[in-house]
């Protein structure tokens, strides 16, 4: 059997997803990351951990879409992952913004009947003051 990738860089790509991992964990633990966002980092360690370990998964995905070049193959791949990721963040931003415009919203109206409330109490408190003369 052909090594598809040289011991030394598979251990150095381990060490790599394992540091990967513990920086995601950390950024989880320290509250810098919500705990839906980190689910897509993990799996996305997961898949990473899973090629390194079996290089052959990747050489079979890349011969199953037409390409005869392992490298060329991994590029495809890291730009379609990369699409995905930046469709779901851009997700995330999207559904951050119409909270946001609705929160603005609201809070407008509250502001509005705060102020229609003051200003009763105002009238409401000459009267009374004028009442009491």
């Amino acid at each position: 059997m052909v090594r598809l990738i040289p011991p030394r860089l598979t251990i150095v790509l381990i060490v790599a997803v394992i540091l990967y991992f513990v920086i995601i964990l950390s950024l989880l633990k320290h509250k810098k990351l919500n705990m839906k966002y980190t689910l897509l980092w993990l799996f996305t360690g997961v898949v990473l951990f899973i090629l390194v370990i079996f290089p052959q998964i990747m050489v079979y995905l890349v011969r199953l879409i037409g390409m005869t070049d392992s490298m060329n193959g991994l590029y495809v791949m890291l730009i379609g992952f990369l699409f995905v990721l930046v469709m779901s963040l851009t997700s995330i931003a999207s559904r951050q913004a119409q909270r946001i415009t609705k929160l603005i919203q609201t809070q407008a109206l509250l502001e509005k009947r705060v102020r229609e409330l003051e200003d009763k109490v105002d009238i409401d408190g000459e009267l009374s003051s004028d009442k009491e003369n």
